[in-house]
């Protein structure tokens, strides 16, 4: 992600700042006008796959904490580290009165949907600052 914003920041033009300084553009101005348009375009997928990743980071949860320390006097398999992912793993295999396999079913349909929804969402904003920037 570092290496693809690096070269992407280097790729844009100096004549672009150059002649925004001409006619007295801010910092600010150069942030949202010059180099945001310039770097969303293909930086949007990157960022979609990132999130989604991220979202769904069952492993490092796993590794590092279980998911606990578990909230004091619950009865609910949910942990003070957990996301969505280790929750419903939580319930699937480790529930303290049996799985619950259909409960974890639904937890896991309504990630998927969520997820799909947000890459929805930033595919949309994506193509939205495409057509944008093309006039």
């Amino acid at each position: 992600m570092m290496i693809l914003c690096m070269g992407l920041l280097k790729s844009i033009p100096d004549d672009l700042y150059e002649a925004s300084a001409i006619e007295g553009a801010s910092p600010w101005q150069n942030l949202r006008f010059i180099t945001l348009p310039l770097l969303m375009r293909p930086l949007a997928p990157l960022l979609i796959a990132s999130f989604a990743f991220n979202f769904n980071n069952f492993v490092l949860i796993k590794l590092l904490t279980g998911g606990g320390p578990d909230f004091i006097d619950s009865d609910q398999p949910a942990g003070y580290t957990d996301l969505l992912v280790s929750f419903t793993y939580r319930i699937a295999f480790e529930g303290g009165c049996g799985n619950d396999y259909g409960l974890a079913a639904a937890i896991a349909t309504v990630i998927f949907m969520l997820v799909g929804l947000l890459c929805l969402i930033q595919m949309r904003l994506t193509r939205r600052l495409q057509d944008d920037s093309t006039c």
